[in-house]
C-alpha cells in the first residue's frame, strides 16, 4: 500500500496521519448520537472483541475445574502461567517477527521511522530494547498477570465475593462486560499519570519509557511495581458482581491489549490493498512527547486535564506553551531567573 495516501512523512521518514485523532464521542456534551453510533463498531473490532474471543477460549477450554481452583496448587497455578506465556510469545511474537524483524511492510505506517534495532543503548538491558522487553515481560510482566489471575480465580472458587450467574443477573453482567474497555482506561489514566510523578517516574515509569520508539516487546518491559499497578484494575470484580468470564476478558484487555499502543505503525497491512488500522497513534504520541495523552481518548480525562494531543500543529503548539509555563513555574519555585 502507499502509506502516502493516508499521511505524510518528514525528512526523517517519521510517518503521521493525514487526520488528527478524534476522541470517543462517548463523554461529550451535547450528545452525538449519530457519530456514536458510527463509531460504536470500532469500540469492539478488531481489539476488544478478540480479546473476549481469547477470554472466552481461555474460560471454557483452559482453565481448570472449580474443585481444583478452590485447593491453592502450584501444578494449576504453573499452568495458567504456561497459557499466558505462550499467549503473549505467539501474539507480540508474530507481530515483532512481522513487522520489525522480517519488516514485511518496510516503514511504511510506520510512525518512527527508524527501527529499535538499528540503535543500540546501554539503558536496556544488555544493550538491546527487544532482549530488555523480553525478560522483563516474562520476568516479572506474565508473572504478575498470573498471579492476579490466581486470585480472582479461587476467590470465585470458595464463593468471596459478589460473583454472579448469568441467568440471574443478564443485564448487570452485560453492562459491566460492556464498561470493561471504559473501565480499564480510566483505571489506567490515574495510575498512569500517578507514576509520572517525581520519584515515582524517576525509579519505576522511567523504565517503560526507555522505548521513545516502542514495539511490541516494549509493551510489558515495566518496572514490577508498574506491572503490579497496571493490572490492578481487575480487582474490580471483587466490587462489582462479575463472572470469571469477565475476569479473563479483562485481564486480555488489560494483559494482551498492552502490545496496541506499542505496534509502531498506524496500520497493519493484510494485502496488497488492504490493512486494519491499529490504534496505536495516541499512545506512540505519548511516548514520543511523555506528557500527553495519559489514556488514548476512550475516557475524557486528557482533555479535562489539558493533556490531549491528537497529532495536530495546534496540538504541539498547545503542549509547547503548556511545557514553557511548567518551565516557568519550576524556575520560579527555584528561585532561578526566568528563561
Amino acid at each position: 500500500m502507499d502509506d502516502l495516501q493516508f499521511g505524510r512523512k518528514n525528512k526523517r521518514g517519521d510517518y503521521t496521519p493525514n487526520d488528527p485523532l478524534e476522541p470517543a464521542p462517548v463523554f461529550v456534551w451535547p450528545p452525538r448520537p449519530l457519530k456514536f453510533l458510527s463509531w460504536l463498531p470500532h469500540y469492539f473490532l478488531p481489539w476488544n472483541a478478540l480479546f473476549f474471543a481469547l477470554g472466552a477460549v481461555f474460560w471454557f477450554y483452559a482453565t481448570p475445574a472449580k474443585e481444583t481452583l478452590a485447593v491453592l496448587d502450584w501444578r494449576w497455578m504453573a499452568w495458567i502461567l504456561l497459557r499466558n506465556a505462550l499467549l503473549v510469545f505467539v501474539i507480540y511474537g508474530v507481530l515483532e517477527l512481522r513487522l520489525y524483524i522480517n519488516r514485511a511492510q518496510g516503514n511504511r505506517f510506520k510512525f518512527n521511522g527508524l527501527f529499535p534495532s538499528d540503535r543500540k543503548s546501554d539503558v536496556f538491558l544488555f544493550g538491546s530494547q527487544n532482549i530488555d522487553g523480553i525478560i522483563r515481560t516474562f520476568g516479572t510482566g506474565v508473572p504478575i498477570w498470573t498471579a492476579y489471575e490466581v486470585i480472582m480465580l479461587h476467590l470465585w472458587a470458595i464463593g468471596w465475593g459478589p460473583w454472579a450467574v448469568f441467568g440471574d443477573n443478564p443485564l448487570a453482567l452485560i453492562a459491566l462486560g460492556l464498561l470493561v474497555p471504559l473501565i480499564h482506561e480510566a483505571h489506567f489514566f490515574c495510575i498512569h499519570w500517578l507514576i509520572h510523578q517525581g520519584p515515582l517516574y524517576k525509579w519505576v515509569h522511567s523504565v517503560h519509557h526507555n522505548s521513545v520508539n516502542p514495539s511490541p516487546w516494549s509493551s510489558l518491559s515495566m518496572h514490577p511495581v508498574e506491572h503490579l499497578l497496571y493490572w490492578s484494575d481487575v480487582l474490580i470484580h471483587l466490587v462489582l458482581p462479575s463472572h470469571p468470564l469477565l475476569v479473563m476478558y479483562h485481564l486480555q484487555v488489560t494483559g494482551t491489549g498492552a502490545v496496541v499502543g506499542h505496534i509502531g505503525f498506524d496500520k497493519i497491512e493484510t494485502g496488497k490493498d488492504s490493512a486494519i488500522d491499529s490504534h496505536a497513534y495516541a499512545h506512540y504520541l505519548h511516548h514520543k512527547h511523555f506528557e500527553v495523552n495519559y489514556a488514548d481518548g476512550l475516557v475524557p480525562f486528557d482533555r479535562l486535564a489539558g493533556t490531549w494531543h491528537d497529532g495536530s500543529k495546534e496540538a504541539e503548539e498547545r503542549m509547547q506553551l503548556r511545557y514553557a509555563k511548567k518551565k516557568a513555574r519550576l524556575n520560579s519555585a527555584a528561585g532561578a531567573p526566568k528563561a
